[in-house]
């Protein structure tokens, strides 16, 4: 898995997105860059959610050498998992 998702729901929520990147993914310009690659994801999947949550999104290690694809489809797994998906 390139990342892990985490949903918060309650009061407020709203599809709002959290990103976070330990050491563990790298220095600082790799953390930055999984980050952005996070919500670039979201920002292009973000039509195909519903819910009244907020998503955190935390990079793992193995995000960074992965390709869009591949990041896309993690996503979108983790997404359907959750019942986040507006179509299966």
């Amino acid at each position: 898995r390139l990342m892990v998702m985490w949903l918060r729901s309650g009061e407020g929520a709203a599809l709002r997105l959290g990103v976070v990147a330990s050491r563990k993914v790298g220095n600082a310009v790799e953390r930055a860059r999984a980050r952005r690659l996070l919500r670039d994801v979201y920002r292009r999947h973000r039509h195909a959610l519903r819910g009244e949550v907020d998503v955190v999104l935390i990079a793992r290690a193995s995000l960074l050498p992965a390709e869009r694809p591949a990041i896309d489809r993690d996503f979108l797994a983790l997404a359907g998992q959750a019942g986040l998906l507006t179509t299966p």
